[in-house]
Order: C-alpha cells, then sequence, then structure tokens
C-alpha cells in the first residue's frame, strides 16, 4: 500500500514505491499514513487560499498594468489559475506523498550522490530565470525553519526514530518548508506561468501555507507522540525577558522602553508568526508606547478597588451591547472613546451594588486593552470616506471585536487573526462598494453586511465564529467582483470596438473624399455614398483590413458606381450593392429599390412602383448609421466626406476640438501627459460642485490614438466616458482629483498610524478626545 493513499482522497495517491511489510514495519507503515492523511486535511484549506488570493493579485496587476501586453499576461495566468487549481492541488498532495514514501533515502540519496561528482566536473551554465527561482525556493525554506523551529526540531526526531535513519531536518525532512516549498514549485509547473508570477506564486505559498504550519506539525507530533515516539522529547524554547509592563517613573524602565517602540512598530506592520516561539509580543509593546506617553501626563491615580476578573469583564461588556440595542439607533452607531466607554464599563461593574460596596475597577492591561482598541478604532475611522455606510458598521463592530481583544490577546499578536480580517473585510468592503446610498444595486451588500455584524454583536466572542462569518462575506464579496469583472470587461471590449469602429469610419471617409474630389456625384449616388457606402466600407474594413480582397472589391464597386472604372455586368453590379447595404441594417426591399433606382439593371414587379430618387435620398438621410446606437458621438463621426476638401475633416471622433481647447492650458497639458502614464485601474475622485458628493471611478481603459477613455465604478458600470484631455482639464479645474494608490489596507495603515500616534508626545488635550467632548 502506498504512504500516500489516502481512503477519503483516492485521488491524491502519490507515484512513489510501494511499503510492504518486507520495508517497513506495520507499525511505522500505519504512523506514515496517518501523518500523511493528516497533511491532506491540514493542508486543503491552506492550499485553497493561497491560489485565491494568488488569483485575486493576479487581477489586480492587470488593472495596475501599463501596457495592454501585461495586462493580457496577467488574465492568461489567472485563467489557467483558475482552471488548473484542482489538478494543482491533486499534483501537490500526489508528490507531497512521493515524499514521504521515500523518507529514508533523502538521507542517504543525495549524500552518496555528491562524492562521486566533483566540482569542476559539474560546471554548467544557469538560466537566471531558474537561479531566482531557486533561490526564492531557498529563502522560502530557511524563513519557514526558523519560523517553525521547535516543532520541526521534535517532527524530525520522531520521524527519524520512526524510519530508523538519523534526525531528519532541512531537504532531508518530507514534511518540512524546504520540502513543500519544492513541492508547490514542482506540482504548479502545468499551469506555465511566467517568472514574475511563478515567484509571486510562491510568495503566496509563504504567507498562506508555511506561516500557517504550526497547528499541522502540532498534530502530527502529537499523534507520533501518543503513538510512543518519544513521548519525553521536548524542545527547548529561547526564553524571553518581557514581564510585566514597567512603571513609568521606575529607573529601570527606560531600556524595555526604548525597546518598545521597534518591537511594536514591527509587530504592527508585518503581523507576529504563527508558532508560539515565533510570535512578538505586541500587546506588551504598545503598552509600553501608551505607558510613556501618559508619562508625562499629570493626574491622580488609578482608583483603588477590586480589579475585574475576565469573566465579570466579558459579562459587562455583553450587558453593554444588549444596552445598546435597545437604545436609539443614532445612539448604539457612535465610535466610543475610551474616557467614556470606561465610564460605562465601570457603571455595568458595579450595577446593583451597594453604595458603601467596594468598587470593581479595570486592571490595568484591561483599562490598556480598551484604550488601544479603541484609538484603533479611531484611526480606522479616518481612514474611510465621508458619507458612507462603513462608520456606522464600524462603530456596532467595535464592542465586538474589543470582547474578542480581551478574550484573545492573540487579535494584538497575529496579523491574521480572523477578528482582524473580519474587520478588515467589511469596513473595506462598506468603504469601497456602498457609498451611503438607498441604491437597488447598494442593498444586498448591505443587508449582507449588517447580518454579519448583528451575528457578532449577539453571539459570544470566539475565533470559530469570526472564522464563518469572514468565510461568509469573502464568498459575498468574491461573486460581486465577479460580477463587476465581467461588467467592465464587456464595458472595455465595447469602447474598443467603437474605436475600431471609427478609425474604420475615419479611413473609409478619407477613401470616398479623394474619389469625391476626382469624380463628384449628385442626386441619389451621392447620398447612397454619403450616408450609406461609407459605413459598408467601415464595415468591410473593420473586419477584414485594408489590404484584403473583400475591400479591394467594395472599392472596385465603389470605383463602378462612381464611374471610375468600366461596369461589365450591371444586374451583378446591383446584387452586389444590394448585399452591401443589407449588411449594414438596410431593409431587403428598401435596398432592392436603391439599387433599382441607381442602377435600373432589373425589371421592377408589374404593378409596383418603384419611389422616386428624391423619396430614396430623404430615407437613406433618416437612416441609422453603423454604430450610432452605441455612440454618444454620433453627430460628428456622420460628417460628409463632401462637407470640406481636406479629406482629414471626415474624422469619427467627436471629442477631437475638446483636447485643442483643453491643450492651451499648460498645466492641462502637463496633466494629461502624466495621466497618459498611468495604468489601466487608476482611481480618481469626481467631486460635484452642487451637492459636494464625491463618487470614485476606475480608469479601465483609454485609447493611446483617440485619448478617448473609460471610467468605470467600483461595479464595472460605466460612469463618465470621455477624452484624456478633458479629464486633464477638470483635474485641472478642481473637480476630479486622483486617487493615490494605496500599497496597504485600511487595517494595516489604522495600525501604523495607532503606532505612530502613541511615539508622540502626550498632549493635555489628548486625555479627553474631542469626540468624546462632543458627547
Amino acid at each position: 500500500m502506498d504512504v500516500g493513499h489516502d481512503r477519503r482522497h483516492s485521488s491524491a495517491s502519490p507515484q512513489g514505491g510501494r511499503i510492504g511489510s518486507t520495508r517497513w514495519p506495520a507499525r511505522a507503515q500505519r504512523l506514515l499514513e496517518s501523518s500523511y492523511t493528516l497533511c491532506v486535511e491540514g493542508l486543503q484549506e491552506p492550499l485553497r487560499r493561497c491560489l485565491g488570493e494568488f488569483e485575486k493579485q493576479l487581477f489586480a496587476l492587470a488593472e495596475r498594468a501599463h501596457h495592454s501586453g501585461e495586462q493580457q499576461d496577467c488574465f492568461a495566468s489567472r485563467q489557467r489559475v483558475l482552471q488548473g487549481r484542482s489538478a494543482f492541488a491533486q499534483q501537490f498532495m500526489e508528490r507531497l506523498g512521493s515524499a514521504l514514501n521515500e523518507i529514508d533515502s533523502a538521507t542517504t540519496g543525495p549524500a552518496t550522490a555528491a562524492t562521486d561528482v566533483k566540482p569542476w566536473q559539474s560546471l554548467e551554465l544557469v538560466d537566471p530565470g531558474e537561479q531566482e527561482v531557486s533561490m526564492t525556493l531557498e529563502q522560502l525554506g530557511a524563513r519557514g525553519e526558523v519560523r517553525h523551529s521547535n516543532v520541526l526540531h521534535e517532527l524530525g526526531h520522531r520521524l527519524a526514530v520512526l524510519v530508523g535513519a538519523p534526525p531528519l531536518e532541512g531537504q532531508a525532512l518530507p514534511l518540512g518548508p524546504h520540502v513543500l516549498a519544492q513541492t508547490c514549485r514542482a506540482a504548479s509547473a502545468e499551469l506555465e506561468l511566467p517568472l514574475k508570477h511563478q515567484l509571486l506564486l510562491l510568495q503566496h505559498f509563504d504567507q498562506w501555507v508555511i506561516q500557517a504550519l504550526a497547528p499541522l506539525y502540532d498534530t502530527i507530533n502529537a499523534r507520533l507522540q501518543g503513538d510512543g515516539i518519544l513521548p519525553q522529547l521536548r524542545s527547548i524554547p529561547v526564553p524571553r525577558h518581557i514581564g510585566k509592563r514597567p512603571r513609568p517613573a521606575a529607573s529601570g524602565s527606560e531600556p524595555a522602553s526604548e525597546s518598545a517602540p521597534a518591537t511594536g512598530s514591527t509587530a504592527t506592520t508585518q503581523g507576529a508568526g504563527s508558532g508560539t516561539s515565533g510570535s512578538i509580543e505586541v500587546l506588551e509593546s504598545l503598552r509600553d508606547l501608551l505607558a510613556r506617553q501618559r508619562a508625562g501626563q499629570s493626574g491622580g491615580g488609578q482608583p483603588i478597588g477590586r480589579a475585574a476578573s475576565e469573566p465579570e469583564l466579558q459579562s459587562a461588556l455583553g450587558a453593554l451591547q444588549q444596552h445598546l440595542a435597545q437604545v436609539t439607533d443614532q445612539a448604539s452607531r457612535e465610535l466610543r472613546s475610551a474616557a467614556r466607554l470606561r465610564e460605562e464599563l465601570l457603571a455595568q461593574l458595579n450595577s446593583g451594588k451597594p453604595s458603601d460596596a467596594p468598587r470593581t475597577q479595570l486592571s490595568d492591561e484591561q483599562g490598556d486593552t480598551v484604550e488601544l482598541v479603541v484609538r484603533l478604532f479611531e484611526q480606522l475611522g479616518q481612514q474611510l470616506q465621508h458619507g458612507g455606510n462603513a462608520s456606522n458598521l464600524l462603530s456596532d463592530l467595535q464592542l465586538p471585536v474589543l470582547r474578542m481583544a480581551v478574550a484573545d490577546h492573540g487579535f494584538f499578536e497575529k496579523r491574521e487573526h480572523p477578528a482582524r480580517r473580519l474587520l478588515d473585510t467589511v469596513t473595506a468592503a462598506a468603504n469601497d462598494w456602498l457609498d451611503g446610498s438607498d441604491d437597488e444595486s447598494n442593498r444586498p451588500l448591505a443587508t449582507k453586511l449588517e447580518q454579519l455584524v448583528n451575528r457578532a454583536s449577539q453571539e459570544p466572542p470566539s475565533a470559530g465564529l469570526y472564522t464563518t462569518l469572514l468565510a461568509d462575506i469573502e464568498h459575498h464579496l468574491a461573486l460581486l467582483t465577479r460580477k463587476a469583472q465581467a461588467a467592465e470587461r464587456r464595458h472595455v471590449e465595447a469602447a474598443q470596438g467603437r474605436e475600431r469602429l471609427d478609425q474604420a469610419r475615419h479611413r473609409a471617409s478619407e477613401l470616398m473624399a479623394e474619389r469625391f474630389m476626382q469624380s463628384p456625384p449628385r442626386g441619389l449616388l451621392r447620398t447612397l455614398l454619403d450616408r450609406a457606402w461609407s459605413d459598408v466600407l467601415a464595415l468591410t474594413l473593420l473586419r477584414h483590413g485594408e489590404d484584403s480582397e473583400p475591400f479591394r472589391a467594395q472599392l472596385a464597386i465603389t470605383d463602378q458606381l462612381l464611374g471610375r472604372l468600366p461596369v461589365d455586368d450591371r444586374l451583378q453590379l446591383q446584387v452586389e450593392v444590394e448585399s452591401g447595404l443589407q449588411q449594414i441594417g438596410m431593409h431587403a426591399e428598401e435596398a432592392v429599390q436603391v439599387a433599382q433606382r441607381l442602377l435600373g439593371a432589373g425589371k421592377p414587379d408589374p404593378g409596383v412602383e418603384l419611389p422616386s430618387a428624391t423619396d430614396l435620398a430623404l430615407r437613406l438621410k433618416q437612416h441609422q448609421r453603423l454604430g450610432k446606437q452605441q455612440s454618444s458621438h454620433e453627430p460628428a463621426a456622420s460628417q460628409s466626406p463632401t462637407t470640406a476638401v481636406a479629406p482629414t475633416t471626415a474624422t469619427a471622433s467627436a471629442p477631437a476640438p475638446a483636447p485643442a481647447a483643453a491643450a492651451v492650458d499648460p498645466r492641462a497639458r502637463r496633466i494629461e501627459q502624466h495621466l497618459r502614464e498611468l495604468p489601466f485601474g487608476s482611481w480618481f475622485e469626481f467631486i460635484d460642485p452642487g451637492t459636494g458628493q464625491i463618487a470614485r471611478r476606475k480608469l479601465a481603459w483609454y485609447s493611446p490614438m483617440s485619448g478617448r477613455c473609460l471610467l468605470v465604478s467600483r461595479r464595472g458600470q460605466r460612469g463618465e466616458e470621455m477624452t484624456l484631455a478633458q479629464l486633464a482639464q477638470e483635474v485641472a479645474n478642481g473637480h476630479v482629483c486622483e486617487v493615490p494608490a494605496q500599497a496597504e489596507g485600511l487595517l494595516d495603515r489604522a495600525w501604523r498610524s495607532l503606532t505612530g500616534s502613541l511615539r508622540q508626545p502626550a498632549e493635555p488635550h489628548r486625555s479627553t478626545p474631542p469626540e468624546a467632548a462632543r458627547r
């Protein structure tokens, strides 16, 4: 039986050798199979999240691409990932099973082979791309070993005892970070990703898989330990000398305070490791910063009383939540200041006690936790757009998140903590997708966010609850994103089609104008060539190209109609004219009447009188031009080449006069040049001069030739369609402003701002925030 075979996941069976009674004892075989089963179960969700985030990152890169080729590469890689994610997971599990199946050869094969090859006999040219991937794999493995050093030490010794080998480490440990990174690289080969996307996938694998291996390693170690494999083995972690928060006035507190800012900054911007030994005491560092800030303040000491226990504080927070749910909606949707929240908690803690009874107070750690969470929410609120729904949702999440932070200090330690991720996702979704209006398109998402926040407020805080809520909202946002992407692609393709149509009409008008100068037509023929046959030329040019045989045939028909070429068969010419007119949407009967009146080759049916030439000319002028129903610039596009002698007057781009007017302003010209260098996906804010409302629009596409650009909303719906010159003029006038790209999310920026505010010296008014003073 194969080591990698899992009865519940038959598709993940390895392709390595088989384990029989002659190779492994029954106990070793059973434990190896059990370890692989745990890997299959424990790695499925991290792999799914890794590929999901990688796919989102590819779409984001496509939005910010400077060139269409780069954008197409991102879309192509994204499509391969979407189509091959199941095959990738299967290949990953199979190769992981093979590595585990060959656990004994990992300790002997490389070493023996290395002694047989001399260094000067193995020199070869190395592909730079392969070298970069190899270096990245080494870095991922090294960081993973440092991050999970303790559990890997135990796992390597236990697996070595199981197979009778020296302690396994590095490349020899089949479940170690080195092997997992190489397995990811091998499994992704079938995706055929370009080099930069391969490296991006490895980065996501490090973030979502390798960093999350600690629970899996603990589970495998516990399984082996429970079966009697080195039950007394314990790794010795490096002790950390971070104790109680020192008092600001103590002389010995200065060294700890000096080291706190660096630790806090690193932790808040990069997050803590997933392993226990690798975590950073972020809460203690933030408390040290808070203590240093308070050191310069003058005031009374801490009130005397018994410190509340954690159950008491949780009960007070729960009672406060219930109370807020019963009061008015306006009061429940406020971000509470630290002072106000502390007063409300103390009132709940001492509710029902006699006046002479000892008062229950918040401990130093509890008070600091309350203030840090409040300050985090204040910083997060400053990152939001004004007039949106995000501020209301943020205030509703304040108490649930505070309850979670009090119950689990991992909220401060771990960047990927479910409560932190839910807070970031909900606020970002409300800030980006909702515009504060009661529009029908906003209601489904607004209702979903309200339901999630209400559930977080009503149920006891737990990591499982926030994980469930996070998965729910991420699924909903994924559906919205896919719909927005599809709608945006449709509008971009339509804009590109209109651009190609305008170019084709412009070229057809130029060719027609050249012929009109040499052989000017009159009457019905002039109207036909002006209003209909130029569209036939444009459509043929758009479909087949200028050098194609069909387009040369249509030009020959034009020359025959103008008398520039002899007509051998008038009946055949009439049939071709009828066919061309029907291609641009003219009714068959009307096309036959125009061709017969113009050429007179066919006899009309008995009793049927053809309309007059004047009547037919009027119908042609009223006929809808090609592409007019899609383009708002038809008046300029429909100009006849006979309106001027120069062919350039037949341009189909209506906004052409606008850039000339805007180019007079040197500042607008500089802005336009800057806009031409922006990548697709750049955001702009349009400010309504009358109401002051702000609407965000994304630059989805622009034409380097005509300068026409397409701006869409977050949901992919077409907004303003203008030229880059017009957009530059709006920016110069102050009606539009560019939104700079943010490398960090809302919560990351809030953490950074919180750390920066804690490093600032204390001010007298900081003890009473302005928001609290207003209330």
